[in-house]
């Protein structure tokens, strides 16, 4: 979206964030985009106590994004699923990385994330990820 098209308007609200992850899980090469469309798409405003908690984070701002299920090389086919594997995006935390960079684009911010989420889907960690995205530098 060009910064004009920005002018007069409020924060990209749930559905739209919604909407860039989901144009980045279209635009996947194969085979993550099989990958990707069994995975459902959460996007809340933050991540709730209770996944705060687990994870050990007390700023809620710190967490952009979650892979919540049984990354693909730990499944097998005896599992029986209790709930869909799904990638959470956390659309307050994200903006506010957003502003703080002030040198993404948005979407390519939601694309970051989602695919960082997916990655973990795929089995892999977080080191295995800073090995080819090295996103922070």
């Amino acid at each position: 979206m060009a910064e004009s098209e920005w002018r007069g308007r409020f924060a990209p609200d749930l559905a739209e964030i919604e909407t860039l992850a989901e144009s980045a899980r279209s635009r996947l090469p194969e085979p993550f985009a099989s990958a990707a469309r069994a995975v459902v798409l959460r996007v809340e405003d933050l991540a709730d106590d209770a996944t705060l908690d687990a994870l050990g984070i007390e700023d809620p701002f710190e967490l952009t994004g979650l892979y919540d299920g049984i990354p693909l090389t730990q499944k097998s086919l005896m599992d029986v699923p209790q709930q869909p594997d799904a990638i959470w995006l956390f659309r307050a935390a994200i903006l506010d990385e957003w502003v703080a960079r002030g040198d993404v684009a948005l979407d390519v911010l939601v694309t970051h994330v989602f695919v960082h989420e997916l990655a973990h889907h795929l089995g892999w960690s977080d080191a295995d990820i800073a090995r080819i995205d090295r996103w922070w530098e």
